[in-house]
This record gives C-alpha cells, structure tokens and sequence, in this order.
C-alpha cells in the first residue's frame, strides 16, 4: 500500500475515530476536521489526497464544501467521497451534484470504505495506488518499489521513482514543472521549479541502461510527457 494523505471531515467522534483508526492501518496517514471551516484550514495547510466528507456538519453542510473545493483551481481534482445517513435518491443525486466522486451510506463497514476509497483513487489518482504497471517492456510494482526494463532491474532513488510513477499512471499527457511539484512532490512542499529538471535528468540516466530513457519528452516551452 502507498498510502497517501485522507482528510475525514466527520463531527461524530464514534465514527471519525472508527474510520481514521481503520485508514491508519491500512497505510494511510489521516488528517481530522469537525467542521467545514476547520477542515478549510487543514486543507489550505496540507492539500490532502482524498477527502472523506460528512453531509451534516455543525457550522455548513458537506455540499457547500464540496461546490467550494470544485471551484477552486488549485482544490478541484481532490477526490471527494461523500458520507451520510441521507439514503434517498434524491440525496445521493444533490451529493454527486456538489461535487463529490462517490456516495457512501451510513452504517457501512470499514472494509466496503476502503474499497470505495481504493476505487475512487484508482479512477482520480492511480499513482497513489499498488497497482502493478507496466507499458511496453518497463514495469514498475509500487508494492515491491521495484522497476525494471527489459526484465533488468532499474535502480531509482525515492523521487525519481515517484515521478516515473506519476508518468506511467498519466502516460501522454504534458506536466508542466509547477503541476509535477504539486502532484510529485506535494504543494505544501516548496522547492525551486528546476528542482525538477535535476530528477528528470536523473531520472532518464537510470533508464538509459535499457533504452528507456527516450520515453520521458520534453515539450519545449511546456514541460514532460511520457511517450508511451
């Protein structure tokens, strides 16, 4: 499991240490919020990967949160999954229509969560997934951390081999410097935009033993691509 940073916005404390606990032993580091306004702090402080949102907070409503994350430039790609009581049709249409990615209803296990959690992730951010990838004759496994070309073991340090995970779960799409540091590095992180040029020329040097290299373009005036 790679894990990745979940912030449970829930103000029931029975279930927010339930779910916060179960998420932590799956290898997912948790952040908590009893209300929308504080989950805006922790969430301006550390943009987390996926949110899991309560529908009745004390201060506002799940949905308005998400409609503001949605419309937010930097927010709008934060997996949301909505939880709440509220079964109806008719509530679960208003909580995909706020924004939220899935729609989970209380009482429901630990382990159906997880699940939800780990598709939403697979659809929204599969770099944050241990699914095996493979493109071409290059195969990374993030359960193991193991790379290799041709069936050659590549050694990569921890950045570059995030980046390189990046690429193969977003193949043919161009990354400018300031999106690869937000998706790679984290946008709390704050480190020059040529930080990335360095992992990138490193990055290549690894794969230059299989032939590999050539995959990852740059795109003059844009920024990276890997060309699969």
């Amino acid at each position: 499991m790679i894990g990745g940073d979940i912030l449970v916005v829930e103000d029931e404390p029975a279930i927010q240490e339930l779910v916060a606990v179960n998420l932590e032993h799956a290898g997912y580091r948790v952040q908590r919020a009893y209300s929308v306004g504080e989950a805006e702090s922790l969430i301006r402080e550390v943009r987390p990967d996926l949110i899991l949102l309560d529908w009745m907070l004390p201060d506002l409503a799940g949905t308005v949160l998400a409609r503001r994350l949605r419309g937010d430039q930097r927010m709008k790609d934060i997996p949301i999954i909505m939880l709440t009581a509220r079964a109806q049709e008719t509530d679960k249409i208003e909580g995909l229509e706020s924004g939220a990615d899935d729609y989970v209803t209380k009482p429901f296990s630990p382990k159906e969560l997880l699940a939800r959690i780990k598709a939403v992730l697979r659809r929204r951010a599969p770099q944050l997934t241990d699914d095996l990838i493979e493109i071409g004759d290059l195969r990374l496994d993030p359960a193991a951390h193991r790379v290799s070309g041709n069936g050659s073991d590549i050694n990569l340090g921890p950045t570059e081999f995030k980046l390189l995970h990046f690429f193969m779960t977003h193949p043919e799409r161009v990354y400018s410097r300031v999106q690869l540091l937000d998706q790679v590095w984290g946008d709390h992180v704050f480190v020059e935009e040529r930080t990335v040029d360095v992992h990138i020329r490193r990055l290549r040097q690894a794969l230059e033993s299989t032939g590999h290299d050539r995959l990852i373009e740059t795109v003059r005036g844009t920024g990276y691509r890997l060309h699969a």
